[in-house]
């Protein structure tokens, strides 16, 4: 059996979303949290784990905590569903909005998930530069609007992996102009202060991708789509009756729980991003961009890839993202104090 002849050809053609794992190394690469839990809540959440019958399958739906973080976000129950990370729902989406209007437009440099997912779906994929500023360009994506295009246009608000926010005017303007639905990923808007949840009462046609992995809680894969009750009713028919472990529930209640200290991790990473983005704005070689995230953007003045080389020879893995949008750019994610400064004064070596 020749396996090509069977797999589809958008799929074969890709190389999917490559999650490199090192066995060593400060991981400045993934946007994750840096802070763990003090040993007195690690084991309050232990004990709380101990109680699951692993023999059981979990709740369905996981209809209880569906309800709590309704209230937490200031929703109705039915316009909020959990997935297994923000990536299951926006499989969702992809799988089920696939009717009379179709296909899947996105601006880039953006979360690459967007593409791989519409692409595995079997949907058609536009991708639109942004402008100079890292901001839509809404004249060059509502002009490739025709009568039938598209059923989803995917925006990360803050931009990921650019860092800033996308103007809030464009973003009406879109939500205005399009014949489907524009879904704004929050991932990043705890570390921005900003939010357009309200405008979910000014538009039906708007959806948001909430989650836990950047606020400390990566490990249980937990995200969140908010948005009018009746495409959630229709998108629940397509989600997996299980599709939240019983571990994932227990850790989720756990963190609503405790807000106050995820709360006071995600201060601590503003602070150290600001003190991170002063300290590398007097390295000469390098072009830092503005970031509302936990992440700082950067391009270099030469080879990105030799800086990245560097940076893993001295312990530090980050994102390299050279590209034809992105040429010499790099994203590093904000650390604690100890992991921001080995990052320096290994890009100061680097780059000397």
């Amino acid at each position: 059996m020749i396996i090509k002849n069977i797999v589809n050809k958008k799929i074969w053609e890709q190389s999917g979303y490559l999650a490199p794992e090192y066995e060593s190394g400060i991981k400045m690469d993934a946007n994750e949290n840096p802070f763990v839990l003090e040993e007195p809540l690690k084991k309050k959440l232990f004990s709380e784990m101990r109680k699951v019958s692993l023999n059981r399958y979990p709740e369905a739906g996981a209809l209880k905590l569906r309800e709590r973080f309704a209230k937490y976000f200031g929703v109705k129950k039915d316009m909020i569903m959990l997935g297994n990370g923000s990536d299951e729902l926006i499989q969702l989406l992809c799988m089920t909005l696939k009717g009379k209007i179709g296909g899947v437009m996105v601006p880039v440099p953006t979360f690459s998930m967007y593409k791989i997912i519409a692409i595995n779906t079997g949907n058609r994929i536009l991708e639109i530069p942004l402008d100079e500023n890292f901001d839509l360009d809404v004249k060059a994506m509502t002009g490739k609007m025709k009568s039938n295009y598209p059923a989803l246009i995917f925006l990360s608000y803050p931009n990921s992996p650019t860092g800033n926010l996308f103007s809030r005017s464009r973003i009406e303007a879109l939500i205005k102009k399009t014949p489907g639905i524009v879904v704004i990923d929050e991932a990043y808007a705890a570390f921005s202060n900003a939010s357009l949840m309200p405008l979910l009462k000014k538009y039906d046609n708007l959806v948001f991708l909430k989650t836990l992995s950047k606020a400390g809680m990566a490990a249980i894969r937990l995200g969140f789509l908010i948005g009018n009750k009746n495409l959630i009713a229709e998108l629940d028919k397509v989600r997996l009756p299980y599709n939240i472990n019983w571990l994932s529930q227990v850790a989720a209640s756990f963190y609503l729980d405790n807000q106050r200290e995820f709360s006071a991790q995600i201060a601590k990473i503003i602070k150290n991003r600001e003190e991170l983005y002063l300290q590398m704005k007097k390295i000469d070689g390098i072009t830092l961009y503005p970031s509302r995230a936990n992440f700082i953007f950067f391009s270099c003045a030469f080879d990105s890839y030799r800086i990245y080389d560097k940076l893993a020879s001295a312990g530090v893995i980050v994102k390299n993202l050279d590209s034809r949008l992105t040429r010499n750019c790099i994203r590093v994610t904000v650390g604690n104090r100890r992991e921001n400064a080995v990052f320096l004064s290994a890009l100061k070596s680097a780059i000397s």
